[in-house]
């Protein structure tokens, strides 16, 4: 993908006004979907956990798998789409991406929705460096092009803030599958005007296919999450440690080829400025508190609460919609205040946000959650705009693509590494808290002590008193990790926060 912007051969696409902006409006679909599908499958996991009876490291996973590879795979497909044409990758990745989601929402058993969301992460990434570097191909003017790329930015926020509200309404009325099908007609639809509205562009010279860094990227990304999912089992820490042995060594030979090559996959220099590596760590940090927060929220409001998918939904409507209008808002603020302390105070809302939640611990009121999700919304709304913008006008004007795909990558990466930790800190608290009583079959038993949606299944199974008790007992583990779990991501949070002020500063 940055060889769009370094190459000066680049193929250029001169069009009308309108045709321009109706491309960048195709473009948008696929780019709405992937943001709503990174978070709209949380409001959907109470029920694939009573569908599908998944354990807790295979629950996590359900969220996991499609964003971990998406992550790995993003500045690879960004690669491959200069070399075969940014349009025919987009519409392969559009057609992959529609059968596998068909192939998710009928999946009978845990480990099939797995293997077909780690495959819709392949797809995926197909799609994401492709709208981009179309972007940057269809406006050479710099203005029309700042506008689309604020379009853009504005759409992948608005796409994860909604996602939970889509998953609600989505959920009141159909199967849990229905969060998987909504994309088949999006991209049906896209994949109808894509040859009418797109235009065709390649590199003309692009460098060769980087097999080995691609392998190791993800020999990087995928033990290290594999890791931090695992260490909730005692008996799989010893291989957790080895695992992120693995990672590590495969990041520090990942990093080492970048330098060395003449035409690296990733721009590793581009982080020699402090401003630039801050920019990318405070994106992540942001995607990171998004996801953590939504994971548990949304089990709480449905399986503690007692809420139905839809009204779970509309209690996130005031945050989601405040994301959006924060990224909007924030544009004039940082005109005339420094890009750290904006970044740094709407890192604090979130601070704020989950250390609301972790002080009220048992007490949390339904009303109080959805303030602190509209306290969450309104800084990662703000801080996410400031950082994309940080990250392209940091980096060198020839670096710009590379940027990009930097930036993207962080995004997923912060979105794996949300629900990874602090799901794992959560799934750890409530498995030492939680008191299975006897009576239950060898499966409910386990269920009701891995996850509360298996607790929630077995006491329904179980019955009478002790089935009410082991429901009781689960709704306090559970809560007593989001508190737990919250008090963890607030710390973080400010640490994130602190880092903003520190490493911005030269900006």
């Amino acid at each position: 993908m940055s060889a769009l912007l370094t190459s000066p051969v680049a193929t250029r696409v001169t069009a009308s006004r309108t045709s321009r902006f109706a491309a960048l409006a195709v473009l948008m679909l696929p780019v709405l979907l992937i943001s709503v599908d990174n978070t709209v499958l949380s409001f959907a996991l109470p029920s694939i956990a009573r569908a599908l009876h998944p354990d807790a490291t295979t629950q996590l996973w359900i969220v996991d798998a499609y964003p971990l590879v998406l992550a790995g795979l993003l500045v690879v497909m960004g690669s491959i789409g200069d070399r075969i044409g940014r349009r025919r990758i987009l519409v392969v990745g559009a057609t992959g991406f529609a059968v596998l989601s068909a192939a998710a929402a009928f999946a009978t058993e845990a480990w099939m929705l797995v293997a077909a969301r780690l495959a819709m992460g392949v797809f995926g990434a197909m799609l994401m460096p492709a709208t981009l570097s179309i972007i940057r191909n269809v406006f050479p003017d710099a203005g029309e092009r700042r506008l689309a790329l604020a379009v853009w930015s504005t759409m992948f926020a608005a796409g994860n803030a909604l996602g939970p509200l889509v998953g609600g309404v989505l959920l009141a009325h159909f199967h849990w599958g229905s969060v998987f099908l909504v994309a088949v007609p999006i991209l049906v639809v896209m994949l109808v005007a894509v040859p009418f509205c797109v235009p065709e562009s390649r590199d003309p010279e692009p460098g060769p296919v980087d097999v080995p860094s691609m392998l190791l990227s993800l020999g990087a990304l995928g033990p290290l999450v594999w890791a931090i999912k695992s260490l909730v089992h005692p008996e799989e820490r010893g291989l957790a440690v080895a695992m992120v042995a693995v990672g590590v060594l495969c990041g520090i030979a990942f990093v080492r080829r970048q330098l060395r090559t003449r035409t690296p996959m990733l721009d590793m220099r581009l982080f020699r400025s402090t401003a630039f590596t801050g920019s990318v760590l405070m994106n992540m940090a942001a995607m990171f508190s998004l996801t953590g927060f939504l994971f548990f929220i949304a089990q709480h409001l449905q399986l503690v609460a007692g809420l139905d998918p839809f009204a779970s939904g509309l209690v996130l409507v005031p945050g989601a919609v405040l994301t959006i209008v924060a990224g909007l808002v924030v544009v004039p603020v940082v005109a005339r205040v420094a890009p750290r302390w904006v970044v740094s105070v709407s890192l604090l809302f979130s601070a704020v946000a989950y250390a609301l939640v972790a002080g009220l611990g048992h007490h949390a009121t339904i009303a109080a959650l959805a303030f602190a999700f509209v306290l969450l919304g309104i800084g990662i709304g703000a801080s996410e705009t400031v950082t994309n913008d940080l990250i392209i006008s940091t980096a060198p004007a020839d670096k710009a693509g590379a940027a990009s795909a930097i930036s993207e990558t962080a995004y997923e990466i912060g979105a794996v590494l949300g629900t990874a930790v602090l799901g794992t800190i959560l799934a750890s608290a409530y498995r030492a808290n939680v008191v299975v009583p006897d009576g239950l079959s060898s499966t409910a038993h386990t269920a009701a002590g891995e996850t509360l949606g298996g607790a929630v299944a077995a006491a329904a199974e179980l019955g009478g008193p002790a089935g009410q008790a082991l429901l009781e007992s689960a709704r306090a583990a559970f809560d007593s990790g989001v508190t737990t779990t919250a008090g963890v991501a607030a710390a973080l949070m400010l640490v994130a926060a602190a880092g903003a002020v520190v490493m911005l500063r030269r900006h």
